[in-house]
């Protein structure tokens, strides 16, 4: 079930001076701060370009994976993976297709070395840190070192002047909708069990982060 912002946002009551689209000036001053600590960067105008972008950035061949992310779905890129034309080794739908529960669970800590991991984050900061959390870890265990590849894919909106304040954005953002859609989804609440910060990429060409100039995910 595709799930979107626009279909929790009226239910969860959150900080929308955190979720606004930033200038011209403030995006260009967070790629710089971004690519000094390690990540490479594209910045799209689209949705449609951002799907483009990824499509050409991953070889044939590689097994791709990819955490729940609001922005994926939005971009069409969790649809692309599970039905579009590519010659990648798609992992979701071969780990949802496992009955057994401990072999499901066992497939899905593998897939955190997948060739290529796709994702979303929860705030960016524009002095270049990174920010997300997740309740079981699934969704973030592969940003670290886990993954030969990471894709990480944004909206502007998330970009936020200091640290601190993407930390908040996490808190009065990011979660009040997550929970909003976990409840749907799962039938239970979400919480901020755990949280990433990423400060800076130490292996080249490892991390990249697809800015899209749109006001997406949360």
């Amino acid at each position: 079930m595709s799930q979107q912002k626009s279909d929790y946002v009226d239910d969860a009551e959150i900080d929308a001076e955190l979720d606004q689209i930033p200038d011209d000036g403030t995006v260009e001053a967070t790629v710089e701060n971004l690519e000094a600590n390690g990540f490479d960067v594209v910045v799209v105008d689209t949705a449609e370009e951002a799907l483009e972008s990824i499509q050409s950035h991953i070889p044939d061949g590689v097994s791709v994976m990819n955490g729940h992310s609001t922005t994926l779905e939005e971009i069409g890129f969790t649809e692309f993976l599970s039905e579009g034309d590519h010659e990648w080794e798609a992992l979701p739908d071969q780990i949802w297709s496992i009955d057994d529960d401990a072999e499901r669970q066992a497939a899905r800590r593998e897939s955190q070395t997948a060739e290529y991991f796709l994702g979303g984050i929860n705030a960016i900061s524009q002095t270049g840190e990174l920010v997300a959390a997740d309740l079981s870890g699934s969704r973030i265990g592969a940003y670290p070192f886990a993954a030969s590849n990471v894709v990480i894919v944004s909206g502007i909106n998330k970009i936020v002047p200091t640290l601190q304040d993407a930390l908040d954005r996490l808190e009065s953002v990011a979660y009040p909708l997550e929970n909003e859609r976990a409840k749907e989804a799962y039938g239970v609440e979400s919480m901020i069990a755990k949280q990433l910060i990423l400060r800076q990429e130490v292996e080249e060409g490892r991390t990249k982060v697809v800015l899209i100039r749109e006001q997406l995910g949360y």
